[in-house]
C-alpha cells in the first residue's frame, strides 16, 4: 500500500469516526491528490479552525480559486458548519477531510476529475 492510499484509509476512519459520513473514496483520494505534497507536510496536513488568517485562505485559495464559488456569507455558514461536524474540540482537523466535507458539501465534486 502506498504512502497516499495509507493517508486515505486515515482520512476515511476520520471522516466515519469524527465526522458520521460514509466517505467516497475515490473522491477522497482525489482531494489527497490534489493536495500534493501538503498532506505529508506536519503542519500544512491539518487546519488550524480557530486561526481567523487560516480560515480565510480556505475561503479565498480553495473554495473561491478551487471550486470557483463566490465569497459571502454561504462560505462562513459552510466552514461553520464542516468545523462543527469535526468536532470544534478536536485541535487536529486533516486539511483533506476538511476539503472533502466542503467539496462535498457544495456539490462541486466536479473539481476533481
Amino acid at each position: 500500500m502506498s504512502s497516499r492510499d495509507e493517508l486515505v484509509e486515515k482520512y476515511a476512519l476520520e471522516l466515519r469516526e469524527k465526522c458520521g459520513e460514509t466517505p467516497d473514496r475515490d473522491l477522497l483520494g482525489r482531494v489527497v491528490a490534489g493536495l500534493g505534497p501538503a498532506v505529508y507536510n506536519a503542519d500544512a496536513s491539518v487546519v488550524a479552525a480557530s486561526d481567523p488568517d487560516e480560515v480565510e485562505n480556505i475561503k479565498k485559495h480553495f473554495l473561491v480559486k478551487k471550486l470557483g464559488l463566490t465569497d459571502g456569507p454561504d462560505l462562513d455558514a459552510a466552514l461553520s458548519k464542516v468545523f462543527d461536524q469535526y468536532g470544534r474540540s478536536n485541535r487536529h482537523k486533516y486539511r483533506a477531510v476538511v476539503y472533502y466535507l466542503l467539496t462535498r458539501h457544495f456539490g462541486r465534486e466536479a473539481a476533481y476529475p
